[in-house]
């Protein structure tokens, strides 16, 4: 359908308002509208509204179906990545991928090891349209004299087709070794990464978030915390995380992601934590298809009785930003998943109602997580903007998310892309068990 040659006009695509920056033109009650767009030397030269009476000579017509920007999935674990062949959760449970992810950690993150999952992880983000990446990457000593040297290889070998960032993640307990903690600080700062840790209701958490935010400030580094992935009405992390983003005057960016427990505590407490919330400025993600998967996971058979997300309609009525993102993929936090935010945003809407009214709910995979990232231009389609995008055979929502859409078009600087997935045989070797 694309051209090789780098300049061609598609006409009557169907563009969301959402998603399209610079476009004047008439959306229907599922906020879309029919464009044209034109490409240049890898660039959207222009968008325009679609001329209904006519398709202009030489232009390919799409006939109505939907073209999206490529999608940002901005929490990740591809570090940990297609390891549930060899380290599989015994029992489906929080706990249970805690203590297998920890062993398989110990026996088994070689750097060759590391390296070869998380080329798979990319190669197949890449094939479904992803553009930009943010990853966790377990820090507990010594894996982070590992883990971070690759990170940084492959952030660039992968330059100019997948962003990539990393995040570190530990414990806050590993932040009362503070000596350790401040060279992991430093480190991270010189890789260019997020400082990231995962709060638990500890008796001294206000101390360890202070040292946490101390160090952020120092080094000038974003934070991303996982909070709350429990459905203990007790755990109020993320209150606390907005509380010393206030008191310690921070000015980055703070993602968070989980907050699960939000969503089965009283009125009153949610309402403090969403003004909270909102006043400080954190940017919020679900984790959908994971939480699904682990929250209320019962031991005695019987059926699961709440979807583990967080308030996410309550947080966007406060205005605040809010998205959903792919988190763990075959590991035994989550034993199926393959970085595909197609995927994602389907099970968003089903699980989370991201529907009637669609509204501006698709930013929750492409701008809003672009700019927790800082990616400038990420996640919108603009004229002047990059030509990376996604063609789908879907006209419509029901259409776009009733099928897999597996034979979509991805096109990066203008050109389609091979969208060869890897062949999961390519891991064999790797899956041995320990």
């Amino acid at each position: 359908m694309i051209p090789n040659t780098g300049s061609y006009h598609f006409a009557n695509a169907r563009v969301h308002r959402s998603l399209t920056s610079g476009f004047d033109a008439p959306f229907d009650g599922d906020g879309f509208a029919l464009a044209d767009i034109s490409v240049a030397d890898s660039k959207i030269s222009s968008i325009g509204a679609h001329a209904a009476s006519k398709v202009p000579a030489g232009a390919i017509d799409l006939g109505g179906r939907i073209v999206l920007p490529c999608f940002v999935d901005c929490h990740t674990h591809i570090d940990k990545g297609h390891i549930w062949p060899r380290k599989p959760n015994p029992d489906g449970t929080f706990m249970g991928a805690l203590n297998a992810t920890g062993a398989d950690r110990v026996a088994r993150w070689s750097a060759e090891d590391l390296a070869k999952r998380m080329d798979f992880s990319l190669r197949s983000a890449y094939a479904h349209g992803t553009r930009a990446l943010r990853t966790h990457i377990d820090s507990v000593a010594p894996q982070e004299e590992i883990s971070w040297p690759v990170f940084e290889a492959m952030r660039e070998a992968w330059r100019g087709r997948i962003e990539l960032q990393g995040a570190c993640l530990l414990g806050i307990e590993g932040v009362r070794d503070r000596k350790w903690f401040d060279r992991l600080a430093k480190r991270v700062a010189a890789a260019k990464g997020v400082l990231g840790v995962v709060t638990y209701m500890v008796p001294d958490l206000e101390e360890l978030l202070d040292h946490v935010f101390a160090q952020a400030i120092k080094h000038g580094l974003d934070l991303d915390f996982h909070a709350d992935e429990t459905d203990d009405v007790a755990a109020i992390s993320l209150k606390k995380i907005a509380e010393a983003a206030l008191w310690n005057g921070f000015e980055g960016k703070i993602l968070v992601g989980h907050c699960c427990s939000l969503a089965r505590q009283p009125d009153l407490e949610v309402l403090d934590t969403l003004d909270k919330v909102a006043k400080a400025g954190l940017v919020i993600v679900s984790l959908p298809m994971c939480n699904l998967y682990l929250q209320d996971r019962r031991s005695d058979g019987t059926t699961p009785r709440w979807r583990g997300v967080t308030l996410l309609h309550e947080m966007k009525a406060r205005d605040i930003a809010v998205a959903v993102a792919s988190d763990n993929t075959r590991d035994p936090f989550y034993a199926y998943g393959d970085l595909d935010m197609l995927e994602v945003y389907r099970m968003a809407t089903r699980i989370l109602h991201f529907d009637h009214p669609v509204a501006d709910w698709p930013q929750s995979v492409a701008t809003t997580p672009a700019k927790v990232m800082r990616l400038d231009g990420f996640g919108t389609l603009a004229a002047g903007g990059d030509a990376d995008f996604v063609l789908f055979k879907g006209r419509s929502w029901t259409e776009l998310l009733s099928r897999p859409e597996s034979d979509r078009i991805v096109v990066r600087g203008g050109r389609a892309i091979d969208r060869q997935l890897p062949d999961y045989a390519e891991l064999d070797e790797l899956m041995v068990a320990s």
